[in-house]
């Protein structure tokens, strides 16, 4: 049987009435027809699946009680941060999509020499909510509880400055000096600590994108003599840092 789970902006605990709000609530009641009496599964990103039984179900309001909490441990032992060159439209959507799926624990939009969306004032808050309900859909449909960090976007000089503390900071680039086999026979352990992945926009790394990441200790990354896409590359190299390193490996 389906688990219809959806996450909520809000304070769960077992044995709390709650009313949902409203997008919550459109999505259960008008998109998923559900009715008073029906289970429903809810989350808010402290880790715990709260199981809940809607038990008003209104024009004006929806309410559910909280009947029980589990939690949920499904989180990557990896801890990887994508710097992901700002894409257009449904391909910056799908990139979060498939990262958070992934296992991704953080998400930085970088705005590179070559970007081709530019955003500002309102359209950047706009476009980072949309994100930030991207993430929160696809933790809904993979079984996460914890939502991924969506950063606000940041200058290429200020996201590859901003890691120096992940050991392992990679620049996926055509021409890198590392292969994935000379990654993983340098650290047939895994990594100590976080990586740090660093994706191009649709334009690809200008020089002097290149010469920020490297100068900030990014090393070159190659994956393969194809010329990935933004929305490609990124994916492919999580799951392959998760195959070397993360829960792929089972």
């Amino acid at each position: 049987m389906r688990v219809i789970r959806t996450y909520v902006d809000a304070v769960l605990a077992v044995g709390a009435r709650l009313a949902l709000p409203e997008d919550a609530a459109a999505h259960l009641v008008r998109v998923l027809r559900l009715r008073e009496g029906d289970e429903c599964v809810l989350f808010n990103g402290d880790g715990h699946d709260y199981a809940a039984r809607i038990v008003v179900c209104g024009k004006r309001e929806t309410l559910v009680d909280i009947h029980d909490a589990q939690v949920v441990d499904n989180e990557s032992p990896l801890r990887i941060t994508l710097l992901q060159g700002i894409a257009r439209g449904e391909k910056m959507d799908l990139i979060l999509q498939k990262a958070t799926e992934l296992g991704v624990a953080r998400i930085v939009p970088v705005e590179a020499e070559r970007t081709e969306v530019r955003l500002d004032g309102a359209r950047m808050a706009k476009r980072i909510g949309h994100w930030r309900g991207i993430v929160a859909s696809a933790c809904a449909q993979c079984g996460r509880a914890r939502l991924p960090e969506v950063c606000d976007p940041l200058e290429i000089a200020g996201a590859a400055t901003r890691t120096g503390d992940a050991p392992c900071r990679l620049v996926l680039d055509p021409g890198g000096a590392l292969g994935l086999s000379t990654l993983a026979a340098r650290a047939a352990g895994g990594p100590t600590g976080p990586v740090v992945i660093a994706i191009g926009p649709e334009g690809g790394w200008s020089p002097r994108d290149r010469q920020q990441l490297y100068g900030a200790g990014f090393e070159g990354l190659r994956l393969g003599p194809r010329v990935l896409r933004t929305e490609t590359a990124g994916l492919a190299a999580i799951a392959a840092l998760q195959a070397l390193y993360g829960d792929l490996r089972g």
